[in-house]
């Protein structure tokens, strides 16, 4: 089955995930959600898949959840009305990564906020680009931290540096992600996906 918001290659043992909406920055959607579930579970099928990367279209990772729904973007009554859920789309994914059989490593291109930050924390390794920004911008939103970060962040950063990021919402750089040990490395843009 081909994908609509992702792509999948597969070159010397390593699939590689790009999400692929790259005019919304590759702002989540419950679709992109589902797809990259069907991938991970065909990976982990697949004895000639060994690693998995995942990485953005064009110049950003993930800009967070897709917005254009407005208001409604957030809010589980309406969601639930058309199909019920235990829990956030991003939740799932996120759980599906957990448990992947394969290292999961995330190339970070550009900007990645809100669930495109998440998504990354129980992946086993995280590079960014130089020029990489990554927020957890909930409290901006009036909403609470998604996808299981609350257990995941202080886990590898240490609870006083995930609670700095998540109370103030602020995006930062790779640098700074770098210092507080959210990712192993820093890359140039061209450099990142090979250095993956």
């Amino acid at each position: 089955m081909p994908f609509e918001q992702i792509t999948t290659e597969v070159a010397n043992r390593v699939l590689t995930i790009t999400l692929y909406r790259p005019d919304r920055l590759n702002a989540w959607t419950a679709t992109m959600g589902r797809e990259l579930i069907e991938a991970f579970d065909q990976a982990d099928a697949d004895d000639e898949v060994r690693a998995i990367v995942i990485t953005g279209a064009g110049r950003g990772y993930c800009a967070g959840a897709d917005l254009a729904g407005g208001g409604e973007t957030f809010d589980m009554r309406e969601r639930e009305r058309a199909e019920p859920v235990p829990r956030d789309n991003g939740g799932e994914f996120v759980l599906r990564v957990f448990s992947a059989v394969k290292p999961v490593i995330a190339a970070i291109n550009g900007p990645a906020v809100g669930v495109g930050a998440t998504m990354t924390l129980p992946m086993d390794i995280r590079l960014a680009a130089d020029e990489a920004r990554i927020g957890f911008v909930f409290t901006r939103r009036g909403i609470v931290p998604e996808a299981c970060s609350s257990w995941f962040l202080p886990r590898i950063v240490g609870i006083s540096q995930a609670i700095e990021w998540v109370v103030t919402g602020r995006v930062f750089s790779a640098r700074e992600a770098l210092r507080g040990g959210l990712i192993r490395s820093i890359h140039p843009t061209g450099e990142l996906l090979e250095a993956a």
